[in-house]
Parts: structure tokens; sequence; C-alpha cells
């Protein structure tokens, strides 16, 4: 593009600053910028470190989005960690951006009630009593903290709603698996770790690394059943869940057998991944072998951190991908339909250009609205001289997106979409910040800042976006699956809590519909069994459906 057409452009731009950037370019129809500094996100992650290099260290930490005071906007959530004990500074453990709803965000942690101070790692998030405002459950090092949303203001409840975790908690979702209207809550824990108990591990015989977890007992993940008033009960036990040989990292829900009923898959570091399978009758039962994901291609338990479950072939199935330790590549698990998985990443692309990336967060979205689900991947490893023992293994990587061609077949685009900073990454999700329908990234970073994508280019296919609003399901929607139909194709996606990294992106859904400027039909099917059709949706809007199949809001998007 001629330097002096840009100038003019820019000039005429009636974007907020944070994004009259270079449009894009003919070469690169979409592309990824950095408005982190524009925006107004101003957080580096605190890991506590000071020299004992404990293993908490390095896990950190998780991020979200919540549109916490319900003005349509999606809102920006940063996990922070904290001091360890006899090293005390005050730290606040979370900060809670607000979305301005003009390319900018402010800082609203204190008025907000979420100024507190603990070892944060993972949070989801969801509307638990159906009061029409999502609440936050945040994981941590030894204990957790559920956060009631009052009307924008939250107030710490867990205590009084007995969901403390006082494990390593990681990654945590919520989860209507019994459809009895409430949503429950699964909590992932890493491994049994505290400062009196930290092992010496060394990578060259001399001085002091980061241990892996093979060093370390494993833990059980919770679940806790939603009893309504505000109280939980933890069924780990009687529901099936019960492991302590886990060391979960990672949850995604996920009806892999489409019998309508909530599944559980978790990603395990070290240790078999697991699958639990919904017998609809309140209880579990753990498939991952005879499922197929349990292990690589050559039957070894790989290093699972972040995890995701998504439609990405239009088969009517479910699949998975599983982000891995360096040397092992990322896991892609094709859903064959009959309870089987078969990892493909190995004869794929997506197994080449991820071998030697440790990848935390992932997740599929559309990013370029082209109607198939791309995969992102996070990437960061644990011991920052990892280096000078693999020369080929680096301590910050670059992010990596694969662009779905179709087919199972997905090309790395990371670099020409404008992810060229290496970074330590862990947490990340999406969400469409600023309402032109195309979807925005969250990163967070280990011991470093967090970075916000805009998405510049997006949106110049057609999208629709569907929040949902439960009535007899719970008020999030949360499980209900969704299918739009157009004259290109048939999409599905389910609105979902977890997935990623210790980390939440926005619940609305966006279907990328092409050049299609219309979807023929809306079809939700809630976790109440009420199944919903509505007909000729125009495209470029973000339509909020309530439960029995009314259109409570309709909003245009900004293009």
């Amino acid at each position: 593009m001629p330097a002096a057409l840009s100038l003019l452009l820019a000039a005429f731009c009636l974007l907020p600053a944070a994004y009259c950037l270079l449009p894009a370019s003919p070469e690169t129809e979409v592309h990824f910028v950095d408005i982190t500094k524009q925006a107004g996100i101003n957080f580096v992650h605190y890991t506590g470190a000071f020299g004992k290099k404990f293993l908490p260290e390095t896990m950190g930490s998780g991020c979200a989005f919540i549109d916490y005071d319900n003005d349509g906007n999606p809102d920006i959530l940063l996990v922070d960690g904290a001091d360890f004990p006899g090293h005390k500074s005050r730290h606040t453990s979370l900060k809670l951006y607000r979305n301005n709803g003009n390319g900018t965000f402010t800082d609203v942690t204190a008025q907000a009630g979420l100024d507190v101070e603990m070892y944060g790692m993972g949070v989801a998030v969801g509307d638990y009593d159906n009061d029409g405002w999502d609440d936050i459950y945040v994981t941590g090092l030894g204990q957790a903290r559920l956060f009631h949303n009052e009307h924008g203001h939250f107030r710490d409840v867990t205590q009084s709603a007995g969901v403390n975790n006082t494990g390593f908690g990681a990654s945590a979702a919520w989860v209507d698996y019994d459809h009895d209207g409430k949503l429950d809550l699964f909590v992932t824990n890493y491994v049994k770790w505290s400062e009196k108990d930290d092992i010496y591990c060394s990578l060259d015989g001399t001085h002091k690394s980061y241990c892996t977890p093979e060093s370390y007992t494993g833990d059980t993940c919770r679940l806790f059943h939603n009893l309504g008033n505000g109280h939980f009960e933890d069924v780990t036990q009687k529901s099936g869940i019960y492991d302590p040989t886990s060391k979960s990292l990672g949850v995604a829900i996920i009806d892999y057998d489409r019998d309508g009923w909530p599944d559980i898959a978790v990603s395990n570091d070290t240790q078999p991944n697991k699958l639990y399978h919904n017998n609809r009758n309140g209880t579990f039962t753990e498939q991952a072998v005879q499922a197929g994901i349990a292990f690589s291609e050559d039957g070894v338990a790989r290093g699972g951190m972040g995890i995701d479950a998504d439609d990405f072939d239009h088969s009517g199935y479910p699949s998975l991908a599983i982000g891995n330790f360096s040397n092992q590549m990322l896991g892609l698990y094709h859903n064959e339909g009959n309870r089987f998985f078969i990892d493909i990443a190995p004869s794929s692309s997506i197994g080449r250009a991820s071998l030697l990336s440790l990848s935390f967060g992932l997740f599929f979205f559309d990013y370029d609205l082209d109607g198939r689900p791309d995969l992102f991947a996070a990437n960061g490893h644990i011991e920052p001289d990892i280096n000078r023992i693999q020369p080929r293994v680096t301590y910050a990587e670059l992010p990596l997106m694969f662009h779905n061609e179709g087919n199972d077949r997905f090309q790395e685009v990371g670099k020409p979409l404008g992810f060229t900073r290496q970074m330590v990454a862990r947490g990340a999700a999406y969400a469409d910040i600023d309402n032109d329908g195309a979807p925005d990234i969250l990163i967070s970073t280990n011991g470093g800042p967090a970075y916000l994508f805009h998405n510049v280019g997006g949106s110049r296919n057609h999208a629709i976006r569907i929040k949902t609003v439960g009535t007899r399901s719970n008020r999030d929607g949360i499980g209900a699956q969704v299918h739009v139909r157009t004259g290109a194709g048939d999409y599905a996606q389910t609105v979902h809590s977890g997935s990623s990294y210790c980390s939440q992106s926005e619940l609305t859904l966006t279907f990328g519909l092409g050049q299609q400027t219309e979807a023929q039909s809306v079809e939700i099917t809630w976790p109440s069994g009420q199944h919903d059709m509505l007909k000729n949706l125009k495209a470029d809007n973000t339509y909020t459906i309530q439960e029995g199949g009314t259109i409570l809001a309709t909003r245009p998007f900004k293009r």
C-alpha cells in the first residue's frame, strides 16, 4: 500500500486510537496487532520467585474475558501470583480491566472488590446462582476463591459455598453435569507440593533447576455439585472422579459421543490424560484409554497442558486438541464418531510445527470467519536455562496459529499474522472486544506482561454471534448446542466454560459465515432438552436468544 494512502486513511480513521493502525494488506488479509499499551492494559505477572526455584513459580497463570457489568462489552481478568511465606510484600493477585467500549480499558480491581491476595493460577466464569450476573472462580496454590457478582461488585463466598480447593489448583470449568439447571464446578489439581517438601533437581548436576512433575505425587481433580441457595457439595468420590494419580492442568467439557450429556476431558502432565464419560445418573466412568486419548500414538503419557474441544471438520462430533511438552508436539485427537479418537497431528503440519514448542494455552476459534475453526497455541518453556541443555529449545517461544484449510489440513501462519514476539506464554483466551464480529486474543505470560492482540481484517467475512440465556437451563446456557445452517454448510458449537490453560474465553459463540449474508436457521438444543429453531437471521449481528426461542436483543456489528 502506498505510504501516502496509508497516511490518508489514518487521518480519517474514526475508530479509537488503539485500532487506528495500518489496514490489512491484500497479501495478508488478516493480522493481529498488539494493542496492549494503547488499550491501557498494564499488567506484569508476579511469580514470587526469590532464588529457590519452587515449582509453582513456573506454572502461572491464567486470564479471562468476562462481561462483569453486563454492558455487552467483554472485560479482562488477569490472575497473578504472590509472595511465598517469609518474603512478604503486599501484592494484589487479580486485575480486572473494564472495557470502556472505545478501544480502551480501565483498571477497576479495587472498586469491583477483587483487591485480594492469593497465589492465583486459573479462572472460570459462570453464573452459578442464575441471577443474571457472571461469577468468578479462581484456583491457586493451597486455596481457591469463589467471587459472587453482586451487580458489578464481587463478594468472596468461598467458605459459605463450600468450594475451597486446598490443592495446587490449575484449570477449572463450570458445567451442569446432571441437567438440573444449576452450574456445577470441576477443578483440576496439579501435584502435591509445599515449601517444606520441595525437591532438589538439577539440569547440569551443579545448579538447582525446576523439577518436572514426575518428582512429585499426583492429586485428584474435584467435582462440586451445586445444591442451590449458594451451597455446593464435594461429590468427587461418589461421582467417580476421584483419582490421586492425576497431575491435571487442563479441562475441556465435551459431549464426545453426542448423547446430550456433558463429558469431561482432562489433560495430565506425565500421567495419562483422562476422559470421564457421563453416566447420566450423577456418576462418571473414566474412558481415556478405550477412547484413545490417554497416550501419544506410541503409548507414552505426555506432558499435557492446555486442552480444547471443537468440531473442526464439521463431522458432527467434537474433536480434542491438547498442548504438550517440548519435543512431544501437540495432540490433535480426531473424533471418529464411535467413541474413539485418532491423533492426526503426527501426520500433519500441526505435529511438525509444534514439535519443539511447550504449549500451554490453546483454543479453537475461527479468526478469519471463513466457517472453519482454526487452532491457536500459546507457548513457553518452564526452565529458563533449557537452551544450554537443548540448543533447539528456547525458554521464550513464538505463539502458533494453525489455519484450517479443510479436509483435516492445517497451515501454520503465526508469523505472517503478526505473532513475531517470543514469550513465556501460559494462559490464552479470545473474545470480540470491539464488536466488529472478529475474535481478538489475550495472552498471559509467566513473570512477564499480558498481551492483547486486536484482530485486523478478520471482519472482512460475515459472521453471526449467539449469546444464550437459559430459563429452565442454567442462565448462561452453558452446555447448549448451537447449530447454524447457511447456504454454504452447517456449523456447530457448544457454549462452554473452561478449556485452554487456566483461562476462560467469552461465552458468546461466534460463527464465521464467509460470504454468506444470513443464517438460514439457528437451532439450539438446551441442557433441559428444550429445542428451539430460529430462521433467516441476518449476518453481522449478535443475537441474545432466550430459552424458548425469544430474541431478547439484536446488536449490529461495528463495521
